[in-house]
């Protein structure tokens, strides 16, 4: 009798604890408190942006002219330095050999405008004495004018002379140019922020994927925020802004607008990703951090809020 109702009995009670499991299944799992609290302005209305910080003069990416392998390095990462200031060289070998050379020819060709002198000089004496004895018919009008015909060519011959010191110094000139040329200087007085250039390395002219340094003025330090398009004309220069470090809400700074970049750009990927599409456009708003002593370094995030004088109801 028993084997008669156990197939049932078992049947049934599995039944029920299926339905038990996917009850449990199905309860909301409770949402797990994040890891760092988001960062909440004071305002009653406001447009978040996000920010990233950068020096007042932008972040200057240094290139070199023509390309060579470096020779020296004058500086590091975090040194001051000031407008002009020599950066790194290229190895000059080539160019002071072109300049002793071309030294050389400066001073043959000093010494032939010399001697074309000196030959001018003699000619014009022989030819003011052929004058004299011309008029008192003592030598025939063919030799004075053979004396006359060599004046001139040694007037020719100084000024052709000359023309190739000229020339010679001019090509002193541009070697010296070249020589400065690979002395890569700082365009503004900052701080280097970024060295990616070694004492024996090749360094490449044009637009490098990697600057060979990167320089700016930090002091005070901006903060470019992305404003979305949809926010913009929410957004005016007199408005309050405050800015938090992302990742750590207790530290945060006062901003005071700059200027606003008046052409709309797509928004940045931050995924690396360069085949990733994106739609969104946003408006670039340039602020100034009114705290220097914040620890804040150029390239950090910043989560941005800036008060919105026409709330969105």
């Amino acid at each position: 009798m028993i084997r008669k109702y156990m197939l049932p009995i078992l049947a049934v009670c599995g039944v029920i604890f299926a339905i038990l499991i996917v009850i449990r299944g199905n309860r909301p799992i409770p949402a797990a408190p994040p890891i760092v609290t988001p960062a909440a302005p004071s305002f009653k209305s406001s447009v978040a942006g996000a920010g990233i910080v950068e020096a007042n003069t932008e972040n200057i990416s240094i290139g070199t002219l023509v390309s060579g392998v470096v020779s020296e390095v004058y500086v590091s990462v975090g040194s001051k330095i000031r407008a002009g200031d020599a950066l790194f060289k290229l190895d000059d070998r080539d160019l002071l050999a072109q300049l002793s050379v071309r030294q050389m020819a400066l001073r043959v060709a000093d010494a032939n405008v010399k001697v074309a002198k000196a030959l001018l000089a003699d000619l014009k004496n022989q030819l003011y004495r052929a004058k004299i004895l011309s008029g008192k018919e003592v030598i025939s009008k063919d030799e004075f004018d053979r004396r006359n015909y060599a004046a001139q060519t040694a007037i020719a011959s100084l000024n052709q002379a000359r023309a190739e010191a000229v020339s010679v110094k001019a090509q002193i000139g541009e070697i010296r140019t070249n020589l400065d040329r690979i002395i890569v200087r700082s365009p503004v007085d900052g701080e280097v922020l970024q060295k990616k250039i070694h004492q024996g390395e090749f360094a490449l002219a044009g637009v490098n994927q990697t600057p060979l340094m990167i320089l700016g003025n930090t002091e005070p330090r901006y903060v470019r925020v992305d404003v979305d398009e949809n926010d913009a004309w929410r957004v005016h220069p007199t408005a309050s802004a405050i800015a938090f470090l992302r990742g750590n809400r207790e530290i945060r700074t006062p901003l005071t607008f700059v200027r606003f970049e008046p052409y709309v750009i797509p928004k940045k990927s931050l995924t690396g990703d360069s085949t990733e599409r994106v739609d969104t456009r946003v408006l670039q708003v340039i602020y100034r951090i009114e705290d220097s002593r914040i620890p804040i370094f150029v390239g950090q995030q910043m989560d941005v809020f800036i008060e919105a004088t026409d709330p969105l109801l």
